[in-house]
């Protein structure tokens, strides 16, 4: 079985480096992320790194993209500044984008080799938060009558 991995959005790993570009100066801010929602168009965000451990671009964006009124996101890429190019994302954020986002598809690798990639294929066998929640109706008090 031949399986065909989804194209890789040019336009927005072009978007995120233009942020990391321009918008990270500093020690503050050193990653940029852009994601492409369901109808098109591109949000942008940046990191604010601090030593208590300050927010990645990717967490920054769903921010971003909620003030905007963007609740579907489709695809998503984090930059480097200093031209470090495409980056993945840590462990928390995967684990944060997936519980908002199951079905986002992610830019991962380096140069000529930056694929994109179902959420879920880097988080195999994840827990899903949303999963685990109780439903409305288990949560209400038992009647005692």
């Amino acid at each position: 079985m031949t399986t065909h991995a989804p194209p890789v959005d040019r336009e927005l790993i072009e978007a995120a480096a233009h942020v990391a570009r321009t918008r990270c100066r500093g020690d503050n801010h050193t990653m940029a992320a852009a994601a492409r929602t369901q109808d098109g168009r591109i949000v942008t965000a940046v990191n604010a790194y601090h030593f208590t451990g300050g927010p990645c671009a990717e967490l920054v964006l769903l921010g971003t993209a909620a003030a905007q009124g963007v609740y579907e996101l489709d695809t998503i890429v984090a930059v480097g500044d200093r031209d470090r190019g495409v980056v993945s994302p840590c462990g928390r954020c995967r684990q944060v984008l997936l519980d908002y986002f199951p079905a986002l598809k992610v830019i991962v690798g380096a140069g000529h080799g930056t694929r994109t990639v179902s959420l879920t294929d880097l988080l195999p066998e994840s827990y899903v938060w949303a999963d685990h929640q109780l439903d409305a109706a288990e949560t209400e008090p038992l009647s005692t009558s």
